[in-house]
C-alpha cells in the first residue's frame, strides 16, 4: 500500500488496516517455519507496510 493512500485514510481506517497486516505477517511467518510459504519477499513488504502503517499513525496522532 502506499503512504499517500495511506495518509488519506482516518486514524481508525488505519489501525484496522495495521492488525490487518500484523495478521497476514503471523500467517506468513507460520507459513514460512512449515516451508510452505513460496515467495519470502512477501515478508519483508508486510513489515515495511506495518511500519509505514504506524508512521502515518503516529504522524496524525502528533498533528491532533
Amino acid at each position: 500500500m502506499e503512504a499517500k493512500k495511506m495518509r488519506e485514510m482516518t486514524v481508525v481506517e488505519l489501525n484496522a488496516e495495521l492488525k490487518k497486516q500484523k495478521n497476514e505477517l503471523f500467517n506468513l511467518r507460520f507459513q514460512h517455519v512449515t516451508g510452505q510459504l513460496e515467495n519470502p519477499i512477501k515478508m519483508r513488504d508486510v513489515k515495511k507496510d506495518i511500519a509505514r502503517l504506524k508512521t502515518v499513525i503516529k504522524q496524525k496522532e502528533l498533528q491532533s
